[in-house]
C-alpha cells in the first residue's frame, strides 16, 4: 500500500501508478466517472489507467495533484519513476544501470547548470 503523508502532502507509491490513482480516488469516495471528469478525461479510459492498460497522460499530473492535495513534485517523480523502471524492466538490465544512469544525471547538470 501507498505511504501517504497528509502533513507534506507527498506519497510514497509501491503499486503502479494507476493502482496508486485507485487507491486515492476510493479514498476519497470518488467514483471513476467523477475523476475522470475532475481530469477532463473518459472514465474507460481512466479505468484502463487504473488497470495498468493504458498510461497516465502526463499532462494531467497537475491537475491529478491538486484533486488529491499532493505536492506536484512528488507526483511527477513518482511517475517517471515508473516509467524508467518499466523500461529497465522490460529491456532486462542489471542494476548497475541504475548506478550508471546516477552518473549522467550528475554530468548532464554539472554541464547545463
Amino acid at each position: 500500500m501507498s505511504l501517504i503523508d497528509k502533513s507534506n502532502n507527498t506519497s510514497q507509491m509501491k503499486e503502479t501508478f494507476g493502482e496508486y490513482i485507485r487507491i486515492l480516488r476510493t479514498s476519497k469516495g470518488l467514483t471513476l466517472t467523477q475523476l475522470a471528469a475532475k481530469l477532463d478525461m473518459d472514465s474507460a479510459n481512466l479505468s484502463k489507467v487504473e488497470n495498468n492498460k493504458r498510461e497516465f497522460d502526463e499532462k494531467r499530473i497537475i491537475k491529478l495533484a491538486k484533486i488529491f492535495e499532493i505536492n506536484v513534485q512528488e507526483l511527477r517523480d513518482e511517475y517517471y519513476s515508473e516509467k524508467f523502471a518499466k523500461k529497465i524492466y522490460e529491456n532486462n538490465c542489471s542494476d548497475n544501470v541504475i548506478f550508471l544512469a546516477k552518473q549522467k544525471i550528475e554530468y548532464i547538470k554539472s554541464k547545463y547548470d
